[in-house]
């Protein structure tokens, strides 16, 4: 595992662009250190860690992703969302504790996003049974990721969607101010009109949405 992330860092500090990163980092609001290195070559360079024949058993893939996401630069969570997704099969119940914590450290838009509708979106298509449990946990807490969470689990759930569970999640933030919440509401009806526009248009018409929420939702159905 020592190996795995020091030769890790290793590549990525040998690639390193000290312009980029500043760049990138003002970008996200000063919050995160980087290395500066684009998407592109970021995959190009950990392509080899993700090969089926050098991937680590699953709980030693969850700690080399806990020690990464300590890390200061933002380059090791998005390598790890990339590791996280090899085992995305292989989740049992207990690991929505493990991703949880995920979406609570280091918490910004770039990470949420990608746990919340592809790997929690994942955990609950395949125990569909705590969906209920846990979207009310997080609609409860003082958190405003998992509450986004909430929204998002099910944006790539197309047919599958639960629209009274929607319905449910997105009540208790109505009135809400923040940004993120909003848009998040906005977002996941934009995807759903899609698959089903004439919900949409019902839901959001009956619903007090707020302005960035309402944009959104309609953006699809307006063109």
């Amino acid at each position: 595992m020592k190996e795995y992330i020091t030769t890790l860092e290793e590549l990525f500090k040998e690639n390193s662009d000290t312009e980029r990163a500043l760049q990138q980092k003002a970008y996200m609001r000063n919050q995160f250190e980087y290395y500066g290195l684009t998407s592109p070559k970021r995959k190009e360079l950990q392509k080899p860690f993700l090969l089926k024949s050098y991937l680590p058993d699953k709980k030693e893939a969850f700690e080399i992703i806990r020690l990464l996401w300590a890390k200061p630069q933002r380059e090791f969570q998005m390598f790890s969302l990339d590791l996280l997704d090899k085992y995305q099969k292989r989740y049992e119940k207990e690991d929505i504790a493990f991703l949880e914590d995920l979406i609570c450290e280091k918490s910004w838009w770039d990470t949420v996003d990608f746990l919340a509708y592809k790997q929690v979106g994942a955990f609950m298509k395949k125990f569909p049974e705590l969906q209920e449990q846990y979207s009310q946990k997080w609609l409860k807490s003082d958190n405003m990721w998992l509450q986004r969470t909430a929204v998002l689990f099910q944006l790539k759930y197309k047919n599958a969607l639960d629209t009274d569970l929607l319905e449910r999640n997105i009540t208790p933030l109505l009135g809400s101010k923040e940004f993120f919440i909003n848009k998040a509401i906005g977002w996941v009806l934009r995807e759903y009109s899609r698959t089903n526009p004439q919900w949409v248009i019902e839901y959001v018409g009956q619903t007090d949405l707020s302005n960035l929420s309402r944009k959104e939702a309609l953006r699809l159905l307006e063109k």
